[in-house]
Formats: structure tokens, sequence, C-alpha cells
């Protein structure tokens, strides 16, 4: 699959009528009222896939966890337990770097030539591929997120990543640097070690993928630990890389808790270097931690609160149709989700007119059912931290202008909302919600607005919504983000850098830059003698 489509399939632009429609209402969604689908008043589909992976793989075998602990991953539709799964912790983390430090230093992974690793990645991504609907099926019943977002754009993702990756394998290399002096100094680039390195819950396979892929190319072993809400998925496709030829103890996974297994594996003094993707508090802990111990370099993927500016020669159609994509895409479960949604006063009560009919469009529902857009939370502190500031929001003076409350008696779904008249001291306007919810700002020019949107501890992306070329060059490099979208949002291609400003993290991922979170570079320098040439 080529990387534009890839991309494309993700993201939501306006260079085509045809991406606009498809990003409103499909025949499913025609006719159908406010809110629609409401979880409680159909049974939930029954997905079609067995769990059968449900302990630790540490170094090439499934086993349970040291404690014998396991813990329930549930259903978000439901709350029900979908399985149980083995609870690693200090031991367990004790292990799978054992393995995985063994692998490094004597194992075949580093030794083999790039090209055979390439190789094994390449097979890798094959298999995905076939097996893309049950790796989907996964995904969608412990995280919640539509069937059909998983099947057709998240699991080619992986896929279209781990070759991307295998395709540089076999050409990272360094220079030959000319020196004063009768010397010949080149530089090599090594694979760094032992990579510990945690996923979040919203996007489990495409996190695994940023991180194991580059990680892998690179010579690298792992030691992954998933988020202890969505630990099926990884465990899976973890079992398609040992079919690829991926030899024991190069991938390690460990299931568990942040405060022990994650803890333990920032803390191992055997563990040399962590990538982290989550909340901006809890990637505070993690740096603490890798410097307190062996001093392990570290990459931050972390939280977000991104603007999303709709200037005053929008389109208000388009703009009122990417803003909603930006914000609700994936639930709102997404780090750089476009959470301030600034408006230009001479369009704005349009805007919020147009922005309120578009959510109470918004198909949600179980998200097995084909045509949904919306599924339920991950879970039930997520969902209450989500009513928690609706709640704010209300009380702080914002109009709440649609949405509000819980959707059905079952699961963890909640009303599409949007707020209006939100000001920049709200909470709603400051917090990582990490949910469905809007929140529409007024401005009157552009300075305004570059400052109010900068003044945020955050600076993961932003989205910019204009017809002139001017207005859009002076926002992409007045804002101070990592990524800024024009005219469209969410574009991941894998060629894609991806990584914040300020307290949005440390580092980049995918890309040519993503391999440089994997290797050390060491200069070689040998003196000539009688050279013919310097």
């Amino acid at each position: 699959m080529a990387s534009r489509r890839v991309s494309s399939v993700l993201s939501r632009s306006f260079t085509s009528a045809s991406l606009f429609s498809a990003g409103r209402s499909s025949s499913v969604a025609r006719g159908i009222g406010k809110y629609s689908t409401d979880a409680s008043f159909e049974a939930p589909i029954i997905p079609s896939v067995n769990v059968n992976y449900t302990q630790l793989l540490i170094n090439g075998q499934f086993v349970d966890a040291a404690s014998g602990k396991t813990f329930p991953t549930l259903d978000p539709r439901t709350g029900n337990v979908i399985a149980h799964v083995a609870e690693g912790d200090s031991e367990d983390i004790n292990r799978a770097v054992s393995a995985a430090r063994k692998a490094f230093d004597e194992g075949p992974w580093p030794k083999m030539t790039a090209y055979e690793r390439s190789r094994v990645l390449f097979r890798f991504a094959d298999l995905v591929e076939k097996h893309n609907d049950e790796i989907a099926t996964l995904e969608t019943w412990d995280n919640g997120k539509p069937f059909e977002q998983a099947a057709k754009t998240e699991v080619p993702m992986i896929v279209r990543f781990f070759r991307y990756y295998a395709g540089f394998a076999d050409k990272i290399h360094g220079l030959t640097v000319p020196a004063d002096g009768e010397y010949h100094v080149q530089t090599l680039h090594e694979p760094i070690g032992v990579a510990g390195q945690i996923i979040p819950w919203n996007f489990p396979l495409l996190m695994f993928a940023w991180k194991v892929a580059p990680a892998l190319a690179c010579g690298n072993t792992v030691v992954l630990k998933t988020a202890e809400q969505t630990p099926l998925s990884a465990l899976y496709v973890a079992t398609l890389l040992q079919e690829a030829g991926l030899p024991p103890g190069v991938l390690n996974v460990v299931s568990g808790f942040g405060p022990t297994a994650g803890a333990a594996l920032c803390s191992h003094m055997e563990v040399d270097k962590v990538a982290f993707t989550g909340s901006t508090d809890t990637g505070k802990k993690v740096l603490e931690l890798a410097a307190k111990s062996n001093l392990k370099t570290v990459t931050l993927e972390l939280g977000g609160k991104s603007p999303f500016i709709v200037c005053e020669d929008a389109d208000v159609d388009k703009a009122v149709e990417l803003a909603h994509f930006a914000l609700f895409f994936n639930m709102g479960q997404c780090c750089c989700s476009g959470s301030r949604t600034f408006v230009h006063e001479r369009v704005y009560d349009e805007f919020i007119e147009k922005a309120k009919a578009r959510a109470e469009k918004r198909i949600v529902g179980d998200p097995f059912k084909g045509g949904v857009e919306q599924g339920p939370q991950i879970d039930s502190d997520q969902f209450e931290k989500i009513l928690r500031y609706i709640d704010y929001g209300i009380k702080s003076g914002a109009t709440l202008e649609t949405g509000g409350g819980r959707l059905g008696t079952k699961g963890f779904y909640i009303k599409p909302t949007v707020f209006s008249n939100v000001k920049d001291d709200m909470p709603i306007a400051q917090d990582e919600i990490f949910g469905p919810v809007q929140s529409i700002l007024k401005y009157k020019d552009l300075d305004e607005v570059i400052r109010r949107a900068n003044t945020t501890r955050y600076g993961l992306a932003a989205g910019v919504f204009t017809q002139n070329i001017d207005t859009a060059n002076t926002l992409t490099r007045a804002l101070r983000v990592g990524s800024v979208w024009i005219n469209c949002f969410d574009v991941f291609d894998a060629a894609i850098p991806f990584g914040g400003y300020k307290m949005s993290g440390h580092g980049r991922e995918k890309g040519i830059y993503g391999l440089s979170n994997y290797l050390q570079v060491k200069a070689v320098v040998t003196p000539l003698k009688n050279p013919a040439w310097l």
C-alpha cells in the first residue's frame, strides 16, 4: 500500500470533494436521529475471534507472571471481562530484560546482516496483512474504536510502518569525516542495546509499530510493556513476529501496571533506552526514573491541547467538518486532537450552529457495526474524567450547545459534546480532556490567535484552515508545535516525523528521525602514514 493512500485514509483534507463527502453522512447515517444508535437499545455484536494469548512473552515463550497474578481486560461496550491477562511486575521485567540483554550481547539479531533483519520485518508485515481482520477485531474489542477504522486504516498502517523501516535496515551507515592532520576518521551508527518501550491504550497497535519497527531495524532488542487496558493486540502480533523468524529474546512483551512493571522497566540498570507514549505527568516520572538509574536515554511523546484555527476566509461547511474530525476522531482519545477550536469572529456564529448540527448527526454505537463513527470511551476512569470536565465547562460559564452526558445505560458511551463561548482560562480550554468534547473559542485577528494558541504548556500539533497562503505560512512558523496541518488533520504517514515542543515531549518518532532514537554514534580515528591524499 502506497504511503499516500495510508495517510489519506486516516486524515481529513479538503483537496477533493470526495474526501469531504466521505467525512460526512454515509447511507447509514441518513435518516438517523440525534446521537444515533444508543448502545443500550441492542445487544452487543459478538466478535468473531478467540483470545489465545494472555500470558507474558519472554525469551520466545509464553509464560505466566512470576507471581501467578492476572488482571481482567474489559470490553468498553459493556464493562464485561474479555479475558484475564498475566500481571507482570518487577520480577517479570527482570526476566524479560535478562532475555533481551542476552539476545543483544550474544544472540544473532544485532550480528545478522542488515538485509537479513529486513527480510524478517518484511515477512512480519506480510503476516499482519494476511491476518488484518483478526487483528482489527481484537483491537476493537479491547479498545472500543470502530472496527472499520481499525481494519481499513490502522492495521494497514502497521504494515506500512514495518515495511518502511524494513527498507531502512540495510541503509543505516556512518560517514567518512575529513579532519585536520593525517588521520582517517569514520563514524559508526550502532544499535543502542536493550530498548524499554511503554505504549498507550488509545492506539495500541500503531504505537507498537512506531516503537518496535525502528528499534528492530537498527538491531536492538526490546522489552515492551503494554497498557493495562489494551494488552491483547500486542501479544497477538508478537506471535507473528516470531513466525516471521525473529529470534527468541529479541522482542519480549510484558502486560502489567505502570507503578510496578512500568517503573521497573524505567529504573532497570540493564535497559539502555526508554521510549514512552502517554500523559505528561507520567512522562515526568519516566524521565526521573531513567535519570536516577543509569541515565538511560528517553524519548517521550506526551500530551497535547492542540489549537485548530479557522480563519476568516474559511469555507465554513468544510471547516466545520474538518474541525469535527480533528476533535472527535477516535472518540476524542488522541493526544494531538484539535481540542481548542479557535474561530474568527466573522464566521463564529455560523460555525457554532453548524458544529452543533454536525455533532448531533454523529453516529455513536457498537464499534463492530458498519457506519459507526464513535464507540465507547476506553474505561470507567476515562469515562468519569470526561464527564467531570463537561461539568467544569458548564460551571465555568461556557455554553453547552449539545451533548453533555452519558449515552445509553451500558458501557462507556458519551454524547458528542460541543461548548461555545469558551475562555482561555477555563479547565476545558487548558487541560487535556481526551474525550469527545469540542471547545470553541472566538478570536479577532492573527496576532491575537497566535498568542493565545501558544499560551499553553503543550506543543504537540496544530491545525489551520485558510485559503490564504500568506496566512498559512505565517501560522506555520509562528505556532510552537511539532506538527502543523494546513487544511487537513491527522496525516500520519510513515515518513512524517511526529513529536512535540515544550511539555509535549522529547524527540521524534516515525520517518528517518525515528531511527536516531535507537542508534549511537561512534567516532573511529586511525593515523595515516604517507597518505596519497587527505
